[in-house]
């Protein structure tokens, strides 16, 4: 029950960060948005609010990596339409009003030790797609560079996106992106 009210608590901060920002995130915010209650904040999270963001970037960064999984031995066009997908699906179900948790983090923060969770997971992002880039055919140098390629690419396509209340901007980068990955050879495709 308690791990069920902290992982509510991780949840909601997620998402809080993904729609309006680190600043916007406040121990009220998350407790208006999942219902905990008061008491469980200094429980569960008793260093503060860093704590708990730190808590919510590591979650964002497990969430999207489980989600690549079933991409894992496929083509490499199938892990970056995955990747695609995924994004995709952050943008239309939320209007186009939800980012990036951990870019949110990443931008705002002035905590070292937050700016530290948030490039761990970003690291690890680059890991597991070059390994799944790799896998799907591209050369292990093609692969590190079209990871991060496509990382900050679709980071950046999610903010003009949400920018201009559009999928257009992403679907314009999503395109341009699969070009590029087909012109990095046929081993690429399958």
């Amino acid at each position: 029950m308690a791990g069920d009210v902290r992982d509510r608590m991780v949840e909601g901060a997620m998402g809080l960060l993904a729609r309006r920002g680190l600043q916007a995130t406040s121990f009220s915010e998350v407790l208006a948005a999942t219902g905990a209650p008061r008491g469980s904040l200094y429980h569960h999270f008793p260093e503060g609010k860093d704590q708990l963001v730190a808590a919510a970037v590591d979650r964002a960064g497990a969430v999207l990596t489980d989600a690549m999984e079933p991409v894992a031995g496929a083509p490499a066009q199938a892990v970056v339409e995955r990747f695609l997908a995924i994004w995709r699906a952050v943008l239309s179900r939320s209007q186009c009003e939800a980012g990036c948790a951990v870019l949110a983090v990443t931008v705002a923060t002035d905590s070292a030790e937050l700016l530290s969770h948030a490039t761990a997971v970003f690291r690890a992002w680059r890991e597991r797609l070059a390994e799944l880039l790799e896998l799907g055919g591209l050369g292990a140098d093609q692969a590190r560079r079209f990871a991060m390629v496509l990382i900050a690419s679709a980071e950046g396509a999610v903010v003009l996106s949400r920018a201009d209340q559009s999928l257009e901007p992403f679907e314009a980068v999503a395109q341009q992106l699969l070009a590029q990955l087909r012109g990095l050879g046929a081993d690429a495709q399958a």
